[in-house]
């Protein structure tokens, strides 16, 4: 292969890398494993015989799917023994490339933790399917199944999908304003201004997946939560004392998200869920340090579905 084919086919990957990346994340759910999809779909396509490629883009997906369900499946015994609840790797969209709601709502953590309790298969044939709107036959040659057989799993995973999934939320500039008031009520220790913002049956998920200590299991109820969040701001978290803890607004999973810093590093996320009122309905923590590398690098990704 000369060095011309090869800068040729860098151009080409390069220009389709961020719809790569888009969906190896959304079918694993950890930036971590979708960069590494990512860079074996490179070397597979550096490797091929790209004069046989009619279409790329369509080639570059189907390497990129299959490489990401073949990781999703050897990943899923580890996550099945997890400690405390598992939760998705957060991280750091720009609103400019989520170009619809669409877009932003099926990258999101709520979205992302109900794509987790689908099979490899169907969390695969439902991502390319309605997030990417590939063809049941398109889809097929990707997955390595037959048409009838992703079929029945497009059809399974909708079903388990629209059962699971928020039905109602409230729009982007109630949510910012919603997690804007959050922020201030829970860097102020202000728990009855947290109580007014959050649902009555509020669950709180937190993920330090045995790296730090973190609840072990739902925390439900809006006073519980609102006491934990308001405490953050008066003890030590995560060995950092509040003196030196610093938080941030930042869009998190094309939403509006805090990160938490301190002493030189990422301590925490938290992004949430919310209803057709503004009310915070989930909040999901993340803590475990092997899962904040996406957000300590600081590079905001394109998820939009292009």
């Amino acid at each position: 292969m000369t060095d011309r084919s090869l800068d040729l086919g860098q151009q080409v990957f390069n220009q389709h890398r961020n719809l790569l990346f888009s969906v190896a994340y959304r079918i694993l759910g950890t930036a971590a494993d979708a960069e590494d999809a990512v860079q074996d779909a490179w070397i597979r396509w550096s490797a091929a015989d790209r004069s046989q490629v009619a279409d790329p883009k369509a080639y570059l997906t189907r390497i990129v799917s299959n490489l990401a369900l073949e990781r999703l499946r050897s990943t899923r015994h580890k996550r099945e023994t997890y400690v405390g609840p598992w939760l998705p790797e957060p991280i750091l969209t720009s609103g400019d490339t989520a170009e619809t709601v669409t877009d932003a709502e099926s990258v999101s953590m709520a979205m992302l933790v109900v794509l987790e309790t689908l099979s490899p298969l169907e969390r695969a044939v439902f991502v390319l399917k309605e997030v990417f709107d590939f063809s049941h036959a398109e889809i097929a040659e990707a997955v390595e199944r037959s048409e009838p057989a992703v079929r029945q799993a497009a059809h399974r995973a909708r079903e388990h999908v629209a059962a699971r999934r928020p039905r109602f939320t409230a729009d982007r500039s109630r949510q910012r304003e919603v997690t804007e008031r959050f922020f201030a009520a829970a860097t102020g220790g202000d728990i009855n201004a947290l109580m007014e913002l959050l649902s009555p049956d509020v669950t709180l998920w937190t993920d330090g997946g045995g790296k730090v200590r973190q609840a072990m299991r739902p925390v439900v109820g809006a006073q519980t939560v609102a006491a934990w969040f308001a405490a953050i701001g008066t003890v030590t978290y995560q060995g950092v004392g509040p003196a030196d803890m610093h938080a941030q607004l930042v869009e998190i999973n094309g939403g509006p998200g805090i990160v938490l810093r301190g002493l030189g590093r990422v301590i925490a996320t938290v992004t949430f869920d919310f209803d057709a009122d503004g009310r915070i309905t989930a909040i999901h923590n993340v803590a475990n340090p092997d899962k904040l590398q996406a957000i300590a690098d600081g590079t905001a990704h394109d998820i939009g579905a292009q």
